[in-house]
This record gives C-alpha cells, sequence and structure tokens, in this order.
C-alpha cells in the first residue's frame, strides 16, 4: 500500500486506530455507567441523543472553527481537550453530569474530524487517496468488536472502580488514548501547503454553504442512506437476533465483529475496483447496502444473519470510502473542509435519528403478512422497510449526479450559464 510508505500518514493512521480502540471502550461504558447511575433503559437510550444534539447545534460552529484553524494544530488541541473531558466523567455521580460530558465530547470530535480528512490529501498522493480514506475509515469501524472486547477486560479488572467510581479506569484508558493520538499528531510535517487560503472578514464560513456545493448534494443521499441502514440495524439488531432468530448474546457478539470484517473486506475491494467514476460507485454501494438489508430482515437463521452482517459491513464501507474520497479529490481548500463537516454532521445525526426512529417503529408496529415475503415480525418488518428506503435512494442519487455531469461538462465546454436538467 503506497499510502503506508507516507511516514506522516502513518503517524495519522496509528493515532486514529489507538484513541478509536479507546473510544469505543468508552462508548460502551457510558452506556453501562448510564444503567447503573439511572437503572433505566430509556436513560440509556438517551446516549444514542448526544450524537444529535452537538451535530444539530453545534455543526455551524465547528464548520466555522475548522475552515479558520490550522488543521493539525486543530487536531491536537481537541485531542488534548478530548483527554481531558473524558478524565472528568467519573468524578460526579449524576445523571446530568454523564450527559454533559457525553454531548461536550461528541462537539470536539465534530471540530476534529473535518480537519483531519482535509489534512489526509496533504499526506499522501493523489492517487492513494482511496487506500488512506480506507484505512482510516477502518480504523475507525474497525475497532467496535475490539473495543467491545477491550471495554469487557478492563472492567473487570478489580482495581477498575477507582476511588468508588465505577468504570473510571475505562475512561482513564480511553483519556490516555487521546493523548497518544495527539503525540504523533504534533509529530506530523505536512507534505505539502495545504491549499486553504484564509477566510476573509468579509465573506464568513457558514455551514449552509456546504450543503450549496453540487458535489455535496450528490454526495448527501448516500451519506444519509448509510447512516439510515447501520441506525436501523444497531437499533433493532440485538432484538432481531434473540427475539426473532432465538440466538444468545454470544451469537449477537459475533455479529459485531463479522460487521468489522465484512468492512474491511469491502475497503480491500474498493482499492482492487478503484473508480473512474466516483459518484456511480457511491451509488453503486447504496444499492448493495439497501438489497443486502432486505435479505437481512429475511434471514431464517442466525448462519444467515452473520453472513448478512459481513455483508452489511462490507458495503457500507464501500460506499463510505468511495464517498470520502470523490469529496477530497474533487474538492479544495475551504469547500473541502466545509464539505467533511457536512458528511460527519449528517451522518452522525442520521444515525441517531435513524437508531430511535427504527426503536420507536419496532415497539409501535405489529407483524405483518405480505406475499412472497411472507409473515414479517416488528424487527423483521422495520429492517425490510429501511432496506426498501435505502436501496431507492440510489436513484435519486443517480439523478444527482447527472446532474453533476452536465454541471461540470458545461464548465468545460464554456457553456457554464446554459440550461441544464434539475436534479429534482
Amino acid at each position: 500500500m503506497n499510502a503506508l510508505r507516507s511516514r506522516p500518514f502513518r503517524l495519522l493512521l496509528g493515532g486514529q486506530t489507538v484513541s478509536s480502540l479507546g473510544d469505543w471502550m468508552a462508548t460502551f461504558a457510558f452506556i453501562a455507567l448510564v444503567y447503573e447511575v439511572s437503572g433505566s433503559p430509556t436513560a440509556v437510550a438517551g446516549i444514542l441523543a448526544l450524537r444529535l444534539l452537538p451535530a444539530a447545534l453545534g455543526g455551524p460552529f465547528t464548520a466555522r472553527l475548522t475552515s479558520v484553524w490550522p488543521r493539525r494544530r486543530t487536531m491536537i488541541t481537541m485531542d488534548i481537550a478530548r483527554a481531558v473531558m473524558v478524565a472528568l466523567v467519573p468524578l460526579i455521580g449524576g445523571l446530568w453530569w454523564i450527559y454533559l460530558w457525553g454531548a461536550t465530547i461528541e462537539l470536539a470530535s465534530l471540530v476534529f474530524l473535518p480537519a483531519r480528512d482535509a489534512l489526509i490529501p496533504d499526506l499522501v498522493e493523489d492517487a492513494d487517496l482511496e487506500t488512506a480514506n480506507g484505512l482510516v475509515l477502518g480504523s475507525s469501524y474497525g475497532m467496535i468488536p475490539i473495543g467491545g472486547a477491550m471495554y469487557a477486560l478492563v472492567a473487570a479488572i478489580p482495581a477498575s472502580e477507582i476511588l468508588g467510581r465505577p468504570f473510571a479506569l475505562v475512561f482513564l484508558v480511553d483519556a490516555a488514548t487521546f493523548l497518544v493520538s495527539a503525540a504523533m499528531i504534533a509529530r506530523i510535517r505536512v507534505r505539502r501547503t495545504p491549499a486553504a487560503p484564509p477566510v476573509a472578514p468579509d465573506h464568513p464560513v457558514r455551514f449552509r454553504d456546504a450543503f450549496r456545493l453540487p458535489l455535496v448534494r450528490a454526495v448527501m443521499p448516500a451519506t444519509i442512506s448509510v447512516a439510515l441502514g447501520l441506525g436501523a440495524l444497531f437499533s433493532l439488531g440485538i432484538a432481531f437476533v434473540e427475539s426473532v432468530l432465538d440466538a444468545s448474546n454470544a451469537e449477537f457478539g459475533w455479529l459485531i465483529a463479522l460487521f468489522g470484517v465484512g468492512a474491511a473486506a469491502g475497503l480491500l475491494a474498493l482499492q482492487r475496483v478503484g473508480h473512474a467514476d466516483g459518484l456511480r460507485t457511491t451509488r453503486l454501494g447504496v444499492l448493495a447496502l439497501g438489497c443486502i438489508v432486505t435479505l437481512f430482515s429475511l434471514s431464517p437463521s442466525i448462519t444467515f444473519a452473520l453472513v448478512g452482517a459481513l455483508a452489511f459491513g462490507a458495503a457500507a464501507a464501500w460506499t463510505l470510502a468511495s464517498g470520502m474520497g470523490t469529496i477530497q479529490s474533487q474538492l479544495e481548500g475551504r469547500e473541502r473542509v466545509l464539505a467533511f463537516s457536512a458528511f460527519h454532521i449528517v451522518i452522525r445525526g442520521g444515525l441517531t435519528l435513524a437508531a430511535i426512529g427504527a426503536g420507536i417503529a419496532g415497539q409501535v408496529v405489529g407483524a405483518v403478512h405480505w406475499p412472497v415475503v411472507g409473515r414479517l415480525e416488528p424487527a423483521r418488518l422495520v429492517l425490510f422497510c429501511s432496506g426498501i428506503v435505502v436501496a431507492s435512494s440510489a436513484l435519486w442519487g443517480r439523478k444527482t449526479g447527472e446532474y453533476l455531469h452536465y454541471e461540470a461538462a458545461s464548465r468545460a465546454d464554456g457553456t457554464e450559464g446554459a440550461q441544464c436538467p434539475s436534479p429534482s
């Protein structure tokens, strides 16, 4: 992999892998801590809402910051800030305290992530962007099963309760991983001068400007579709596996692990195939993702569900990495940073809404009997409908992509002002 020949990129990837491991450990610890403090499953569901509130309220603010601040310095600052905030979580046992720091940590992540993604093209050659995106994405989502196992291991240590605070050791380990990431990023020397120009005072950065970029409008349907599929599967996955397929918690753990394996396979496949048309490749991933979720919902046994998890992970990673590569290869400077701000905000907010919506729908709807597919229990029904919606969204992405290609061709032949078909 040529991307790994770049020492600055290896430093970034190493730091991200370590911090992602700690981040997933802390995610499980947050859920367990809230349940121990409140004893309420509803309060636990509030942890998912923390991914929506910062995205909705902090999006415009973080877009402005990441467009003005130097990217490497921004990343180091956010890593150190998150280390301090994570370490403070166990100090007070109140539910409000846990929610406060959970939301603040997520807001800091929304500043860090666009700066990181906008920095990657300055660390590797243009031909290696797909590989670099895939490796960074894999370092994030591939740590889900490992992070879960590490959480269980650290939480089981008798000394994990420091000064009577449950899961304190898990949070301290997570804080240490952020410091490791900051130290590795501090050693990065940018390969080339970043293309982002200084923002003039009379031309302020506005978050909504991201959605005026045709490329962002073309990629967002795929981003929303991945969030919908992930949210529905993560929300109803355990109920589907245990209640519908009569499987065990251990088998659900295998399902999550195979999701990570599938993600790695999808990234390798994307690297081999490559793509001259990034939007078409991304739409193909969306279509495959919807079909997989639909078929997954019809799984007659846990064996078929495990295969479905493997395929789902591959399609999700393919789609996200392809969309990220398209943004990085076709946008520069301020527009690239704005695009990645929108990307992360949409996928995190969409994931939360989809998870909460799917969970509510699974409790409200009843079983149905449809021709061909037969009886669909509530969990099956919601997953089946989610898959249909995701697959159908590929058609919207096709129309938007055609509009974008027409616009690019018009600029190339000097007919930019010509009338072109609307993506709607």
